[in-house]
């Protein structure tokens, strides 16, 4: 009788998305593509389309936490991604659920934002983030915006800037951090860093798509590192792979006339022509 090799078991934490490009609609449809079986855990409801965000619900922890320990209690998992979390609560909930569990490998990626439209609230999430999420990620995926905020800096231009930024979080501790760097002023290629202690940084550059269908790229991304780090050495050979599915996701998207403003990914390109 022959033997079925298991699947690695991913987990997203994540936000939802009703349009389906991002979140953890996203982060399902990489897991699978990428040959790994997705679990979730939501952490809050969005009324969203390729327009925009319209209305923002967190789900209370006390449920984030029963559908981690539901999970976790039941599936081994190889790998988690962390989405969007949109209040300390949430943070602290979700912090609590890794320390117990000790789960071998945490992408974060640091989606900001703030339910109550106030920049006092989103500097409490930033805070809670790096006191209690920090220690727990094995790696951190910050866009441009993101990284300004993490670090207290300005909007990064320069992938010197970047870098500089990078450093500054290596500093406070994180033990890797991929630098995305997709709206720097190089048109012509999409620009990426990968920042390990005790290592030199690692240069990803590929040729930039133009195409407004866009939406999701970054959960699609942080999905797709955990979905492949079971299934590689090392991290820099995960990012490798990662990139290379999300660009031929975007490719293969690149025509797609989908709702009114910026579209989503092609996710089973690799299956399917469109």
């Amino acid at each position: 009788m022959l033997s079925a090799k298991p699947s690695p078991r991913a987990l997203t934490i994540a936000g939802s998305d009703s349009g389906g490009g991002a979140g953890i609609q996203a982060d399902l449809k990489t897991f699978a593509a990428l040959g790994a079986y997705g679990t979730s855990v939501i952490t809050a409801l969005t009324a969203q389309n390729t327009t925009g965000v319209q209305r923002v619900m967190v789900v209370p922890p006390d449920m984030i936490e029963a559908q981690c320990e539901s999970v976790l209690s039941d599936i081994r998992i190889d790998a988690v991604k962390i989405g969007m979390l949109a209040d300390v609560d949430s943070i602290k909930t979700v912090a609590q659920v890794l320390q117990r569990h000790h789960l071998p490998f945490v992408v974060l990626d640091p989606v900001m934002v703030a339910t109550s439209g106030s920049a006092l609230a989103l500097e409490d999430t930033v805070a809670a983030l790096n006191e209690w999420l920090m220690p727990l990620a094995d790696v951190i995926t910050p866009n441009l915006f993101e990284l300004s905020v993490l670090t207290h800096q300005p909007l990064a231009s320069t992938e010197t800037k970047m870098l500089a930024q990078g450093e500054i979080l290596m500093q406070m501790g994180f033990h890797a951090v991929l630098l995305k760097g997709g709206h720097l002023e190089d048109s012509d290629h999409a620009v990426d860093w990968l920042l390990q202690a005790g290592f030199d940084p690692i240069c990803f550059r590929s040729a930039r798509i133009d195409t407004k269908n866009t939406h999701g790229t970054g959960c699609t991304l942080s999905s797709a590192i955990a979905a492949l780090r079971p299934q590689h050495h090392n991290l820099e050979n995960t990012v490798a792979a990662s990139k290379s599915y999300m660009h031929g996701a975007i490719a293969a998207a690149q025509y797609w006339h989908l709702g009114h403003g910026f579209g989503p990914l092609s996710h089973f390109w690799r299956t399917k022509r469109d």
